[in-house]
């Protein structure tokens, strides 16, 4: 099989589909892997180590494209490369649709088969080629909220960990999944005082053995959220429905209720945001003020650390592309029921119950 992994154009997007390790390994499975000129050189993956892998840098995306039968990316397709799109094609990506009806009419419109890492699934039905990200974007977090804590960043000048004599912030992290469980290690890592929410008693027990005492994890209602929110220095928002919008835990009403200079960051801000008042920013204009409130919603946040992003993403996507290139799309998806549950779109139509259910009503003619 063609393989092809172009070089991401999202706003301040560094990260690479493939490093030159899983290149290679799709080439010693026989595979032809083309690489956009200069796609890794940001994170330190130059042109002439893919060449070394055996790969063929291709000059241009438009070139990559043509030649591709499995287009390898990171971020959802830029429209320009939506056009380049073709049925015969297989696109292996974050994806994010539920609140993007704009991007899901032009995927369909393309033919292309379209299977996104957010909604592929393991054995214990989890995610686990979100899970990479989710770490990092878990524990970026915690960093991005303690910098626009600072005065000079429009913050209350609050130091998370405290010193002697002076107490710690407090920090709310509503959603106790795998990006919630890094922000909190990170917040209780720096000294700041913890509290998670969660709907899931399960998850809440393993939290707190997790956790020993470290991190107070109660039980998420609007009365609990409303109460921690009125005395939070920085709220992290990482509730997930996967492959669904993102719902919102928190009005804006609520975020009215927090102390000037507060932050929040919504990590589910790709899923549409779990916050009332959010909506998408770039690493070029991270942040926005509501009422006073900081608001952090980064569409792409592991990009700020594209070097350890990319090669945790490529270890957990590599297993997959390989069933991709040597099985084929359709074999592989009918051989692996976990791979299948990343399909959202094939020739033309949705085929993912959470993104039907999110386009209901949104999708019109184009």
């Amino acid at each position: 099989m063609r393989i092809g992994t172009p070089k991401e154009l999202k706003n301040r997007e560094y990260r690479v589909g493939l490093t030159p390790q899983g290149a290679q390994e799709l080439v010693r499975s026989g595979h032809t892997v083309f690489v956009e000129t200069n796609a890794g050189a940001a994170v330190g993956f130059a042109d002439e180590m893919y060449q070394e892998a055996g790969c063929v840098i291709a000059p241009d995306a438009d070139a990559l494209f043509e030649n591709s039968d499995l287009i390898v990316k990171v971020k959802e397709p830029q429209p320009v490369e939506i056009a380049r799109l073709q049925p015969r094609q297989t696109l292996f990506t974050y994806l994010h649709l539920a609140p993007d009806p704009e991007q899901t009419r032009g995927l369909m419109k393309s033919g292309a088969t379209c299977i996104a890492y957010e909604t592929v699934t393991d054995r214990f039905n989890r995610l686990p080629l979100l899970t990479p990200m989710s770490e990092v974007a878990g524990r970026l977090s915690v960093q991005a909220g303690a910098k626009y804590l600072e005065i000079a960043n429009g913050g209350s000048g609050t130091l998370l960990g405290g010193v002697t004599g002076v107490a710690p912030g407090n920090v709310l992290v509503i959603g106790g999944g795998v990006a919630g469980k890094n922000a909190a290690e990170m917040a209780i890592g720096l000294g700041a005082n913890v509290t998670i929410l969660d709907t899931s008693l399960d998850r809440l027990r393993e939290l707190d053995e997790i956790f020993d005492g470290r991190a107070r994890c109660l039980f998420s209602t609007s009365a609990a959220i409303e109460s921690h929110l009125k005395t939070a220095d920085l709220v992290i928002g990482a509730v997930l429905l996967p492959g669904s919008t993102a719902p919102k835990v928190v009005s804006r009403e609520q975020i009215a209720l927090m102390k000037p200079g507060s932050v929040v960051v919504d990590i589910a801000i790709d899923q549409g945001g779990c916050f009332e008042t959010s909506r998408p920013t770039t690493h070029d204009e991270p942040v926005y003020f509501i009422d006073g409130v900081c608001h952090y919603c980064v569409t792409n946040m592991p990009a700020a650390v594209a070097r350890t992003s990319t090669i945790a993403l490529s270890n957990a996507t590599l297993p997959f592309a390989l069933a991709l290139a040597n099985q084929g799309t359709d074999a592989a998806l009918e051989a692996n029921p976990h791979l299948a549950a990343g399909l959202n779109i094939r020739a033309g139509e949705i085929t993912h119950p959470e993104v039907l259910t999110a386009m209901n009503g949104q999708l019109t003619p184009a």
